[in-house]
């Protein structure tokens, strides 16, 4: 393995461990707020209030970081022109924070038109609910702004770990304040999950800043409008923001047709996302954000071999990582949502509304995979614009495919046209990064896809008999659940790691390397 494969797996490895504490601390906020408040409108107002606020940031902040800022620093990082860099970092950040200060006021004012039009088919005492917590939620913005530029810096220094620590505090804030301040007999009550993300969000900056001195900050105030390196980010931004603008059309379409149904199927919807989300943000996600400074500076200085290779060595990870998982979840989709959701008051018919777009979601989980990393290779080359056609074309799809889908499937048609629209983008994302850059080291892919598809089918059934039949002894219960789940869990990691043994596959080699190191060291 190449010293520069090497850096990118340790550093992915970390984040991986990072995300998975901040994710099981994710879902142990959603399970609380289940056992408080059940799948009910009050928890539909709940992640309701997210819109606004998330369409915020996206808008300012996310897209601009990922597209643009990161490229753009990164080169000034990697060509030695540290102190040019840091002027435009400065611009960027004062110009991001004065901008999303207005919005934010202006937000806080016409919250309850916004609410009216995103969620019609509200009660009107969840219409209140809703615009309450999102005046709450307006705040969070400006923090998360502070902490996504810190980490888009530090990420370039290949700093991974302030950023990684600030998820897990942050979710730690939710748990804290929601817990404390929950009684169900108060619908109202469930701001204190959201004073939880405004403090969680500060936390998140807080832990990064250290780091930021390390490195030797250099803030500026200024707005230099006319330096090259910010106006080479305000232009690779605008694609970002018209595609960030549009996909929130998507969600606005989502929340609009499940609140015509019935109440709760917002939240099945949006608890079945957070579980589809889980290994795309362990994984997925964690190596995406480890191999794009590396991609960024090969694209940088021109080594387009090293380029393919580091892109391809982080898809086939991913699908190999990915593909038994979201197997492994249709399966083990029941014993997995009563563990994790059934008590309090989520009942068991809740499980059975939940189940169905978990279903439909974990199809979908490689296709959200890969194209965590796909857009960031574009990014790398300084492209904005092909994968925001490709994802306002995606987002045809979807709002066109919910359309057709929420009649026969109810609310799994809404999780059915994610994935569908997904697999779109994936095979679109592919077929215009080939012929931007050529060879893509296709045929290593398809047999990482071709060998992982059929360990997982045969895990399947090897999970499967054995969920039915211990089942069948002990029932499904709490705790008989968890042991179906752990059990079938364990049989089937062991099962898969056996065929990618015998199958020979590159990958499992490689994880099982970095496993050894890890246990020697």
């Amino acid at each position: 393995m190449s010293s520069t494969n090497r850096t990118l797996v340790k550093a992915a490895g970390f984040l991986m461990a990072a995300q998975l504490i901040s994710r099981i601390l994710g879902f142990l906020r959603e399970t609380l707020m289940a056992g408080f408040y059940g799948q009910s409108g009050v928890t539909d107002a709940y992640n309701t209030a997210f819109v606004l606020p998330d369409l915020l940031y996206w808008l300012l902040v996310g897209g601009v970081l990922s597209a643009a800022f990161i490229p753009v620093f990164s080169e000034y990082i990697a060509k030695g022109n540290e102190d040019e860099g840091w002027r435009v970092a400065s611009s960027v950040v004062n110009l991001i924070l004065l901008t999303l200060g207005v919005f934010v006021l202006v937000g806080l004012f016409f919250t309850p038109h916004f609410i009216r039009l995103v969620v019609p088919g509200f009660e009107p005492e969840n219409m209140v609910l809703a615009t309450h917590l999102t005046r709450i939620l307006l705040l969070q913005p400006l923090f998360m702004a502070l902490s996504g530029l810190t980490m888009g810096i530090l990420n370039s220094y290949k700093i991974f770990w302030p950023s990684a620590v600030g998820t897990v505090l942050y979710n730690a804030s939710v748990i804290f304040f929601g817990t404390i301040l929950a009684n169900p007999a108060k619908p109202d009550s469930i701001s204190g999950f959201a004073f939880g993300v405004v403090f969680g969000a500060i936390a998140n900056f807080a832990v990064q800043i250290p780091a930021l001195r390390k490195v030797g900050i250099r803030y500026y105030p200024i707005i230099d409008w006319r330096h090259p390196g910010v106006r080479l980010i305000g232009a690779l931004a605008v694609p970002i923001i018209l595609s960030y603008s549009l996909n929130q059309i998507q969600v606005v379409v989502n929340n609009n047709f499940g609140s015509m149904m019935f109440p709760g199927s917002i939240t099945a919807v949006w608890y079945s996302y957070r579980l589809f989300q889980l290994p795309v943000g362990i994984f997925a996600l964690a190596i995406a954000v480890a191999t794009f400074p590396t991609l960024t500076e090969q694209a940088a200085l021109k080594k387009w071999d090293d380029f393919r290779q580091t892109l391809s060595n982080g898809i086939r990870m991913v699908i190999f990582i990915t593909l038994p998982i979201s197997v492994g979840m249709i399966v083990l989709r029941f014993p997995l949502i009563r563990v994790l959701f059934e008590h309090g008051q989520f009942t068991a018919n809740d499980t059975l509304m939940m189940a169905i777009p978990l279903f439909y979601f974990s199809i979908g989980i490689t296709s959200q995979a890969v194209i965590q990393i796909l857009p960031r290779a574009f990014y790398a080359l300084q492209d904005t614009w092909t994968p925001v056609i490709l994802g306002i074309i995606a987002m045809a799809v979807n709002i066109l495919a919910m359309y057709l889908l929420i009649g026969p499937l109810a609310h799994g048609g809404l999780a059915f046209a994610t994935t569908i629209a997904a697999f779109v983008n994936m095979l679109l994302l592919f077929y215009l990064l080939r012929k931007k850059i050529g060879q893509m080291d296709g045929w290593a892919m398809f047999g990482t896809s071709l060998k992982s598809l059929v360990a997982s089918l045969l895990m399947a059934v090897v999970i499967w008999v054995w969920m039915q039949w211990l089942t069948s002894v002990i029932g499904i219960g709490t705790i008989a659940s968890l042991t179906v789940l752990v059990t079938g869990s364990a049989i089937g990691a062991i099962v898969f790691a056996v065929l990618a043994k015998f199958l020979r596959m590159q990958e499992f080699e490689q994880a099982m390397g970095l496993v050894r190191r890890k246990l020697g060291a």
